[in-house]
Parts: structure tokens; sequence; C-alpha cells
């Protein structure tokens, strides 16, 4: 008889620094309410994204006995985009004051990066999408 596979009875979404979950809030009260071991997921995530850098979007399925999976999506496109333009924030006025500027190469490096979380099927797409954020963040793109 075939095995049954395992369907989650809650799924918590996160955003966390990279390698550095600790049970404070604003997860540990997020993943107390699931049931799941802080601990034990704060160690397993830590591990797995030592090398990363950035905030990451999380999934953390949990399941009725209360143990976990989760998956860990690629950085934010905003962190992406500050670190390739060498700024600290994004313009808050970004039709009159420009933050900084990104070339077209720099825009296909993020979509590449990015690709996996798009809602896109072709590159030049993806970067239609990278640029949408730069100029909502007010990063003048050149040739």
């Amino acid at each position: 008889m075939a095995k049954k596979k395992k369907q989650p009875v809650k799924t918590v979404k996160v955003q966390i620094e990279a390698g550095k979950a600790t049970p404070a809030p604003p997860l540990g009260p997020a993943l107390g309410q699931a049931g799941v071991n802080i601990g034990s997921f704060t160690q397993e995530f830590n591990e797995k994204t030592r090398e990363m850098q950035g905030r990451l979007p999380v999934k953390i399925f949990v399941y009725e006995d209360r143990t976990f999976e989760f998956t860990v999506g690629q950085p934010l496109m905003s962190a992406l985009i500050k670190a390739e333009a060498g700024i600290k924030s994004g313009s808050g006025k970004n039709k009159t004051k420009k933050a900084g500027q990104l070339t077209k190469d720099q825009v296909r490096k993020i979509a590449e990066q990015k690709m996996p979380d798009l809602n896109a099927t072709t590159i030049e797409a993806a970067m239609k999408i990278v640029e949408g954020q730069c100029f909502s963040m007010g990063i003048h793109i050149v040739d």
C-alpha cells in the first residue's frame, strides 16, 4: 500500500536575517503558536543559511505531530538592489530624488538570481520587474 504524504496543518511565513535566527520576537511567538520547537528550528535554520546574506523569506510547514520543514527563498529584491548599487536605503521621493544607479548588466544579474521567485518566464520579463522595483526605490538605470 502506498504511503500517505503528510499534509501540513499550519504554514508560517517569516523574514529572517540569514544565519541569525533567535527565539526573540517576531520568530519565537509565531513558532510557539504553531507548536514548533523553537530551539531546534533556529539551530537548523542558522546552519542551513550560514553562508547566505541578508533577510530571507522563509516558509515553515508544521505537521500534526509538531515536526516541521522549511524552505528558504532568495534574499529580498530590495536588499539585492541596495547591495549592487552600494547604498544604504532607497529614495523617499523616487520621482524627484535619485538614490543611486545600476547598469543593465547589474539588473540582469539581480534578475537571474531572483528568477526562481519571480512570476516571469524570460530573463527580459524578470529584468522589467527588477527595473520597476528600482524605479520605486529611486534607482536610475543606465546603459
